[in-house]
């Protein structure tokens, strides 16, 4: 990136705020299986639910980005929105999310919207979805590579072989995040965990076990943002993203060598560069665990720790209540819900605000989501201009 590009990305930062912020339950009734329950009546929730959050009326939006939500005629229909100057529909992948942010605040910040809803829908455990399964695919499914479960899964083992990682070193991000949700009444998992239980928990595709992965519930999720200087004029204090970055590791799905390392250090270069941070400054992250090696692999990508030295970042309580690092203080997608990434924007958000209870880290000035990807993405987020 020359010099050029760093200036225009700098100009952007502090100039779009998320104002409000909504989500359904996920705890135990949105993790039972309802045939009813649709997609378009869980973002209205999660919609009315963010307005309500910042006081805005639903006239004041006019831009929508929807993922999950097929048809944004339909959705728009029910809650009445007309009239808008920006409207998409994104794919259902969890990547969207950091995306589906990105676009909203760069179509506010050229003035293509004054202030965007993005709403997020999710019926996985109503209609029973796996994740997986055979798809068709010649190339790997003979190979057993059937879900995104089996592409981590061997990542994790090639980088387990190549770091001398011993079995069940994921064990202790795991313990650590369901400690978060145990303190979020709205996580899905009340459960203590300890790393005894989980060394016994069954493989789903080994090396990686039960508690390894994301899970599979239904709700849905909604963040609104404006301009910086209209976010002033709403009930809770703005929420400003300092920087945003996106960079694409393409390659068949999770089929990555470098354990997304080179996306990780593109992102990293440019979220940081322009907040004029680094990872020591970061208060609280959230990060994109559909898989807890993710996390891993995030985390030496964007510098909090060296390669090869994640699995001993995470020891010792760091990333859990308490701890140095507080890293998804929600619970994380493997314990509060799988929102794909939607949620953990929320929880960002909610970390700079101070509003969440028992499990809210002290003195929260820097909150940074992350997603490690085929299209990786970081936000930095402050309750005041830096």
């Amino acid at each position: 990136m020359d010099a050029r590009d760093r200036a225009k990305l700098k100009a952007l930062s502090n100039k779009v705020a998320v104002i409000g912020v909504g989500n359904t339950p996920f705890g135990p009734y949105y993790r039972t299986r309802d045939p009813l329950r649709n997609v378009y009546s869980l973002g209205f929730t999660a919609f009315k639910n963010a307005l309500e959050d910042c006081g805005a009326r639903k006239d004041d939006i006019d831009g929508v980005i929807l993922s999950r939500i097929p048809s944004y005629s339909k959705f728009c229909g029910m809650v009445g929105l007309r009239n808008l100057r920006l409207t998409n529909v994104l794919e259902p992948g969890g990547r969207m999310s950091g995306a589906a942010f990105q676009w909203a605040m760069e179509a506010i910040a050229c003035g293509m919207a004054s202030m965007v809803a993005c709403v997020y829908g999710n019926i996985g455990r109503s209609v029973r979805d796996t994740y997986g399964g055979d798809w068709g695919d010649p190339y790997n499914d003979p190979f057993g590579w059937t879900s995104p479960g089996a592409f981590i899964g061997s990542m994790w083992q090639r980088y387990m072989y190549e770091n001398n990682v011993p079995d069940g070193a994921l064990g202790h991000q795991a313990v650590s995040q369901r400690k978060w949700a145990q303190m979020n009444p709205n996580a899905v998992m009340q459960d203590p965990l300890t790393l005894e239980e989980y060394l016994k928990a069954r493989y789903v595709v080994k090396p990686l076990r039960l508690y390894d992965y994301c899970l599979v519930n239904d709700g849905g999720v909604c963040f609104i943002l404006t301009s910086a200087e209209r976010a002033k004029d709403f009930k809770k204090p703005p929420v400003y993203c300092v920087a945003s970055s996106q960079a694409a590791s393409h390659g068949y799905y999770y089929q990555q060598t470098d354990f997304l390392e080179d996306a990780c250090r593109i992102n990293a270069d440019q979220v940081y560069g322009t907040a004029g941070v680094g990872p020591k400054d970061i208060d609280v992250v959230q990060i994109y665990d559909n898989f807890l090696p993710t996390i891993f692999f995030s985390l030496e990508g964007y510098g909090f720790c060296g390669k090869g030295e994640a699995p001993e970042f995470v020891k010792g309580d760091r990333t859990a209540p308490g701890g140095a690092m507080p890293i998804n203080t929600s619970g994380g997608h493997c314990s509060e819900s799988y929102m794909q990434g939607w949620a953990l924007h929320c929880e960002a958000v909610r970390q700079v605000r101070g509003e969440c209870g028992p499990r809210q880290v002290p003195n929260v000035k820097l909150s940074q989501y992350i997603c490690s990807a085929p299209i990786g993405t970081s936000h930095i987020f402050s309750g005041g201009k830096i």
